[in-house]
């Protein structure tokens, strides 16, 4: 039954199907674009998996106690799972500002809560499913446990739940794809890879290690590290936390902008 037949039958209200018909076309834009959308971070994760896991993994031995491919997978799907839901919702709007056919959905019925809500599904879905794709790039090569699950799911929910909507700031921001570039090129990148995905902070000097907990991609990748493997250098509580916190403001200001037309209007 499709979504128009179940409103008609009163089984969805209308603010759900039309949020879910907008998820819908952009995860299918996703879903029928492989090679340009899933198999490119596939195999770039599967350079890191074999690089960072397994070659340079076998000659580090144990990190904070576990092996190190164990150690580095968290921070991989977390490093994954950011840069997917970003490049999902980034990519979306400003394409669809660039081709002038995001204005059908600016004049449409649908309010910006619900529009909101939409690109930040299908970033989502996105994102998690190449999670979850990493997750299994790390079994082929060694057993990865799974301590607390729900912490896991939280700060991966929490994680494309920012950066899905820093991602349709992103979009709406950038004039050019130069901009949109820089925008996860010089801010979300550097973070990323100085956020403890291949090493422990705790091992960084006195002065960068407590600099290092201003970057955010510490709670992140403590978060997932933690619902992986059940210990990390952030107690879970302050990760998600943090992540929590970063996810509301990230949100309010994206419904602000969309309230307002930013970008869409110009």
């Amino acid at each position: 039954m499709s979504l128009r037949e179940r409103a008609r039958e009163g089984r969805l209200p209308n603010w759900a199907v039309r949020t879910l018909a907008l998820g819908r076309r952009e995860v299918l834009r996703v879903v029928r674009r492989p090679k340009n959308t899933v198999l490119p971070p596939i195999v770039t994760n599967a350079l890191y998996v074999t690089v960072f896991g397994v070659i340079l993994g076998a000659r580090i031995g144990d990190t904070a106690g576990v092996p190190y491919l164990q150690f580095v997978i968290p921070g991989l799907i977390a490093l994954g799972t950011i840069t997917q839901s970003f490049q999902n919702a980034s990519f979306t709007l400003f394409h669809g500002r660039w081709e002038e056919y995001v204005e059908s959905v600016v004049a449409s019925p649908m309010g910006h809560r619900e529009q909101v809500t939409a690109y930040l599904l299908a970033s989502a879905v996105r994102g998690l499913a190449v999670g979850l794709v990493i997750f299994g790039l790390g079994l082929v090569f060694s057993e990865i446990p799974v301590r607390r699950p729900l912490v896991a799911v939280a700060a991966l929910v929490l994680v494309v739940t920012l950066f899905g909507s820093l991602g349709i700031a992103g979009g709406l921001w950038a004039d050019d794809f130069d901009q949109l570039t820089v925008f996860n090129q010089f801010l979300i990148q550097p973070l990323v890879f100085f956020g403890g995905v291949f090493y422990p902070v705790s091992d960084l000097p006195g002065l960068v290690e407590t600099v290092s907990y201003l970057n955010p991609m510490v709670y992140i990748v403590s978060g997932v590290r933690f619902g992986l493997l059940g210990q990390a250098e952030v107690s879970p509580v302050v990760s998600l936390g943090v992540l929590a916190g970063a996810s509301v403001v990230a949100v309010a200001a994206v419904l602000a902008l969309m309230a307002r037309g930013y970008g869409l209007r110009d």
